[in-house]
């Protein structure tokens, strides 16, 4: 099963995170499948690849509730409700 999640990176005190598609029985610095975005939480900026995250998200791929919420913010409304809805 392939799931969105977040990985640390940076160095000390100073965290960013990436957000990838990983197996879930990989780690969480684990090997991952594929980079889809970045989150900066001290800046509260984040970037995220939508066409790669619904293509991970229509093949089954289930996100965390961290990368759930911060991909709300990204995604347009329309897209949302489409995505979402298959989700349930």
């Amino acid at each position: 099963m392939v799931k969105l999640r977040l990985q640390r990176c940076g160095r000390k005190q100073r965290s960013i995170y990436r957000i990838v598609a990983i197996d879930v029985r990989s780690g969480r610095n684990g090997r991952h499948l594929g980079k889809l975005g970045f989150y900066d939480p001290q800046k509260n900026q984040t970037y995220s690849n939508v066409p790669s995250i619904l293509y991970f998200l229509e093949r089954g791929a289930q996100p965390t509730a961290i990368v759930h919420d911060i991909s709300k913010k990204k995604i347009t409304k329309e897209v949302r409700v489409n995505l979402f809805n298959e989700l349930k």
